[in-house]
Parts: C-alpha cells; structure tokens; sequence
C-alpha cells in the first residue's frame, strides 16, 4: 500500500470537509429571496443595508430590500409573513399588531437591535450638564428654570414639547403638569419634527440652553452631543397615564424603555438557521450608531451609504454577529 497516497487522499478528504463546512456556515441557506423591511427613517433605512449587505456578500442570499414603515411593515409581517426581516421594528409603536403575531407564531424577536432600547425623554446638551451638574434629573428642571430662560418670553424658561400630533405631545404635557412647571416653564410646541431639530441645531450652534423632547438613537443624539435626563423608577400603571390626553392626575415616573426588534418570520430561522443566528446577534451600541447617524446627516448621505460607512469604520461592532468567513467576504465586498 502506498501510505503517502493515502495520506495525502486522507488530507484532502480533511481539507474538503473543512472546507464544506466553512461554506455551510456562509451559506445562505435559502434559495427564496430574504426580503428587508427599508423603514424610512435614517437609523432603520441604514440598519436594513446593513442586513441586506452581510446577507448578500456575506451569506450569498438573494437578499432585497422593500420599502417599509412601522405600521405597515408590522401589518404585512403578521398577515402575509413578508417581508421577512425588519431590522429597527418599533414595538411599542405597533403593540396590538406585535401581541397579534406572538399569538399567532408567524413572527419572533431575533434580538433587540439597540442595546439601550430606544430612548426617549427630556434631553439637554452636553455643556448644560458640564456648566450645571446640579441638573441632572428632570426633577432638577423647577429649581433650575433659570438656566433655561429663553429672551423671548423672559421670567420662564421654554421646554420643548414633542411634535403636534406625536404621542410625546401628549407625554411632556403631562409631565409637565406632574413636575409643576407651568410657574417657571413654558411649554414650547416646534411646530413639527424638522423645526425641533432647526432649535436644537441653532441653540446648540450658539452654545444657549435647550431642554426638550427627542428620541434616540437619532443623529441629532449624535451630532449635538444631547444627554437623556435621569427619571424615577419605572411604573407602568402611572406611565400609562402618561400616554393619555385625558389624564386625570399625572405623576412624575420613569419613561418606558422602547422595545425595538429585530423582527423576523419564523419561517426564515427554519430554513436559513445561520441567517437566524446572525440576526440574532446583530445589535448595536446607541451611542456609536447616533455617531454614525450623525456622521450621515452631515454628509448628506444616503441610507445605503451610511450603512457602508458603518460596516467600513466599525468592524469591531458588525464582526462579532458573523463568522470570521463571513466577515472576510463582507470586507472584500466592500
């Protein structure tokens, strides 16, 4: 027997093994398209090139996007199980429609895709805290309105309040009254969501004092360096309350962390367990994606182009939902 012939046979039948199973971990696993909820919002547009990126190059799936956006995408996925993949699926926005699909087994929660959840709350730029660090909790807002006095209705500092027609709307309202503020504050609506962003920007610009609604992650987190005020703990009854326009008798209490899913059809982590496996891992700092989010709203870019920049300059994140041979492919695609 030649023993170098079947030694080198044995070794190639050993390299094909790893190999063949190098490409079952990089396989997509599917032959159906994984279809991408594209939300249209900055942070679940980017996040879903995200997705689509690593399950093309990365996985070999004929992976496309379709536009989305949170009730809608949330009605599809229960009805129709399509699309297949929503990468930022705000559940506290569609609770009814997301208790639907639990009940009825067709869409699960991979992960959750910020590891903070989804902020929100009143906010104050960096400075504020650096200049006064007796402010520290919306519960120091009363003592200290004076840091907040805005020349155009001077004796009262100016809070502002969410968007007309937003759910905050309703929440500072009423946080408002719980805090005791309309002696020292006054509550100050934007108009809408881009006039509240204008005010931030331009009083940031002028290092002058703002505090006021905002939610996160977001660029303008990012890119105006904003700090969450601190709140109580937690109770669900009184926050509740919070949500209603009708409420009776507001208390001051914590702001209700949002639940945002990486949200996905149960059918896909059957077939496709590697794609699964990836999605639940995929998750991401808040602070770092405002960053990215911020890096994108001063570079005028699109989602597709924020996501790259992601996947270019922040291996560290994205590398540890993948294998390594997965990641190699990623980066050479890039």
């Amino acid at each position: 027997m030649n023993y170098k012939l079947v030694l080198a046979a044995a070794t190639s039948l050993a390299a094909g093994q790893m190999a063949a199973t190098g490409a079952a971990a990089a396989d997509c696993g599917t032959a159906d398209r994984v279809t991408i909820a594209e939300m249209t919002w900055l942070s679940a547009g980017s996040l879903a090139h995200v997705a689509q990126k690593i399950l093309s190059a990365g996985y070999g799936c004929e992976a496309e996007l379709v536009p989305g956006d949170t009730v809608p995408t949330a009605t599809s996925m229960l009805t129709r199980s399509e699309p297949m993949v929503a990468p930022e699926l705000w559940v506290s926005t569609a609770q009814s429609i997301w208790d639907q699909m639990q009940e009825k087994g067709n869409v699960y929660k991979a992960g959750d895709i910020f590891a903070s959840g989804g902020e929100e709350g009143l906010w104050v730029p960096d400075y504020i805290i650096a200049e006064h660090p007796e402010i520290q909790s919306i519960e120091d807002l009363k003592a200290n309105w004076r840091v907040f006095e805005d020349a155009s209705a001077p004796g009262k500092g100016r809070l502002y309040n969410g968007p007309p027609g937003w759910g905050s709307e309703v929440i500072i309202t009423n946080y408002y009254k719980a805090l005791g503020l309309a002696d020292t504050f006054e509550l100050f609506s934007p108009g809408s969501g881009e006039n509240l962003k204008a005010s931030i920007a331009r009083q940031v610009a002028q290092k002058e004092a703002f505090v006021g609604y905002y939610w996160g992650p977001s660029d303008v987190i990012g890119k105006y360096h904003l700090v969450l005020l601190k709140t109580p703990t937690f109770d669900k009854e009184a926050f509740t309350c919070m949500t209603d326009v009708n409420c009776a008798d507001p208390q001051v209490t914590g702001w209700a962390v949002g639940e945002v899913a990486v949200a996905v059809v149960s059918s896909l982590k059957e077939r496709a367990p590697d794609v699964a496996d990836f999605l639940a891992k995929m998750q991401v700092p808040n602070a770092e994606i405002s960053e990215v989010l911020a890096w994108g709203d001063d570079n005028g870019a699109t989602p597709e182009e924020v996501a790259t920049h992601f996947l270019k300059d922040y291996e560290a994140i994205w590398t540890n939902w993948v294998p390594a041979d997965v990641a190699e492919k990623v980066k050479a695609s890039l």
